[in-house]
């Protein structure tokens, strides 16, 4: 007959991890989080290519030449990239910035914020398009959103420096 052991006992057969394991996984939990995240939302956001539509047959008499368009109305470049910049901050980046996981710094928080816009938009953007790992986490690149254009990006990081100014 087997005797019960206790779990953790020394005739249980199980390992306790020493504390230098246990500290190394309580330091990468937040960055396999944040990259599983990542990885989720990325597939969320792929679409299915609409189906080719057939080819309709040319008209046979020609059509008169349509009117040129009018002029869009003048609007400020920052108004609308902001628009565009808040929604891809709502839909994409928010997920991980709005709770600051894997050190995502939150829009708003200027300690944070500061020394990183101090190494310049170029930097900010390359490191959003890219990814970036750094001391105090990781970027996925395009937020983990493989269906994001470097401008939406851009957007979204413009969205948030303005924030945190």
């Amino acid at each position: 007959m087997m005797k019960a052991c206790r779990i953790g006992s020394p005739h249980s057969g199980t390992l306790k991890p020493n504390p230098a394991q246990q500290e190394i996984f309580m330091k990468m939990t937040p960055f396999v989080l944040a990259f599983s995240l990542a990885v989720l939302l990325g597939a969320c956001g792929k679409q299915e290519p609409a189906a080719p539509e057939e080819s309709a047959p040319a008209p046979a008499v020609p059509e008169a030449a349509a009117p040129a368009p009018a002029p869009a109305p003048a609007v400020e470049p920052m108004a609308a990239g902001s628009d565009l910049g808040k929604k891809v901050y709502g839909n994409v980046c928010s997920m991980c910035h709005a709770v600051g996981a894997a050190g995502a710094p939150k829009p708003g928080d200027q300690a944070d914020w500061t020394p990183r816009i101090a190494q310049g938009m170029d930097v900010l953007y390359q490191h959003a398009i890219e990814g970036f790992t750094g001391a105090k986490g990781m970027m996925p690149a395009r937020g983990g959103s493989t269906t994001l254009s470097d401008d939406d990006v851009k957007a979204a990081v413009d969205y948030m420096v303005a924030q945190s100014k």
